[in-house]
């Protein structure tokens, strides 16, 4: 193995260990990341790592600060909401462009996970749903001819995980509306419904998402002294 080649993958193992660690919850918002430490747990030099966190950097799931390096990026309730409103445009256009290529049996799934999230609903179980709602999505862009607009869908979801692990995040009463709004959708999937009604269809099921966490926002606003 070259000397290229092998730098390449040791970048490649630190940034896996990195994002791994801010995607489960292990390394929280606002945490420094220590070069050193590392280092000597992926066995390289200092230059692996600072490349790893370069390509974290651009997925916005670490940020440089001065005079501390590279931390885990902290999201505030803004950028939050402006994470939710972009995704509302992304995953209208994905989904409208992913359903001419949904086949029968993508369809059979879609419900299948649907009466799951369903059945979490109706027994009040719901530590799965937000986990279940992502599949859902994602089976549905499986489909997309356009990767790299999946590939950017899939970067805010991280950086959405990464807060919801922190805390912010999914709202109880939204669920039921929630899979109501994936039966509508599966509907016109499936009687072929034109790709504007599609797209304005899902970009606003995730906008009723982002009113979910307004609602609670003004809700927490009323009752602080």
């Amino acid at each position: 193995m070259d000397t290229n080649e092998n730098k390449v993958n040791k970048t490649q193992y630190a940034y896996e260990v990195i994002r791994t660690r801010i995607l489960d919850g292990i390394y929280t918002q606002g945490q420094r990341i220590i070069i050193d430490q590392i280092a000597r747990e992926v066995g390289s030099s200092h230059i692996p790592v600072r490349e790893a966190l370069r390509q974290l950097e651009s997925d916005q799931l670490i940020e440089h600060q001065q005079n501390i390096g590279a931390v885990v990026r902290s999201i505030n309730d803004n950028v939050y909401k402006e994470s939710l409103e972009l995704l509302a445009i992304l995953e209208g256009y994905a989904t409208a462009n992913s359903a001419p290529y949904l086949r029968k049996d993508d369809i059979e799934e879609l419900y299948t996970i649907n009466q799951k999230m369903k059945e979490i609903v109706q027994s009040y179980e719901l530590q799965d749903f937000g986990e279940l709602n992502k599949t859902f999505h994602m089976a549905i862009y499986s489909r997309c001819p356009n990767q790299l607009l999946v590939q950017d869908i899939t970067k805010v979801w991280e950086r959405l995980d990464s807060v919801r692990n922190g805390g912010i995040s999914f709202f109880p009463a939204r669920a039921p509306q929630s899979v109501t709004e994936h039966e509508e959708l599966l509907k016109m999937l499936v009687e072929n419904k034109s790709s504007l009604e599609i797209e304005a269809f899902a970009r606003q099921h995730k906008l009723n998402t982002l009113r979910a966490f307004e609602t609670i926002q003004n809700d927490r606003r009323c009752v602080q002294p």
